[in-house]
């Protein structure tokens, strides 16, 4: 991966706290709470990345694109390069493209940027597919209705909810592999690898819980949106911007509290 927006953190003293509970065998709850307390001025810079912007306005726009009746019209009318009766691959690969041209000079990608993206085809996939009836035996008229379901109020918080889970956990992951990958082995914090892959799914698991935070706020947020701009041409990215500030702020406040 590229240059990254995130920071590094090896000298200074709340990494090498983080560092001493790896070493000491905490649990991953409590390494994600030191971890975002190192981070959390680099995660609340990351909110303003343009790849994460573009892959949270990019969920914004599938699902309302779906609600118009000529559904690949709908998706070009908002940049998706996308052909007539569009599959969900076909759909998720224009998604990452937009991501990619939105970087800076169109140089690609960034860190943020590849991890925004994983986590917007990844949670896309996940909740299309789980609504059509398989990836490739659906038709494109069962994932245009199973992007609309996912454009009410109740399963955009669901998707805004598993986006951002999904975002904070490969961030926190991006800081705690550099450190974890030194204590794998005899005596150490992790005897093997298979020790490593169980914490790296209870962080997983403790960013999902946290992500909860956000369901209500992502659902409520969509709906007074598209009615405050639905003469206006609907969310913009900075619309989108203004939530994903709010959103990893509540990430940031439920991971440091969640361990006291």
């Amino acid at each position: 991966m590229g240059h990254t927006r995130l920071g590094y953190l090896p000298r200074s003293r709340k990494w090498k706290e983080v560092i001493g509970l790896i070493a000491a065998g905490a649990g991953a709850d409590q390494i994600a709470n030191a971890i975002i307390r190192a981070a959390e001025s680099g995660l609340m810079a990351a909110a303003h990345h343009t790849g994460l912007v573009e892959a949270f306005w990019s969920l914004t726009q599938l699902t309302q694109a779906a609600r118009e009746q000529d559904f690949a019209a709908g998706l070009r009318a908002r940049g998706f390069n996308v052909p007539d009766s569009p599959s969900l691959p076909a759909i998720l690969s224009a998604v990452s493209q937009n991501i990619d041209k939105a970087m800076p000079n169109n140089k690609g990608r960034t860190d943020l940027g590849e991890m925004a993206q994983s986590a917007a085809i990844e949670v896309t996939n996940q909740l299309v597919t789980g609504k059509a009836s398989s990836l490739f035996g659906a038709t494109a008229q069962d994932v245009q209705r199973a992007f609309r379901d996912l454009g009410t109020e109740k399963n955009f918080g669901e998707l805004g909810k598993q986006f951002f889970g999904q975002l904070t956990n490969k961030v926190l992951q991006f800081y705690a592999s550099r450190e974890c990958a030194n204590h794998v082995g005899q005596g150490q914090r992790f005897a093997n690898l298979a020790a490593k892959a169980a914490f790296d799914d209870a962080m997983g698991l403790h960013c999902r819980q946290a992500a909860v935070i956000v369901q209500k706020f992502a659902g409520d947020w969509q709906s007074k949106q598209n009615w405050q701009n639905k003469d206006t041409g609907g969310i913009t990215r900075k619309h989108a911007e203004g939530f994903a500030h709010q959103a990893m702020k509540k990430m940031v406040a439920e991971l440091k509290e969640g361990n006291k």
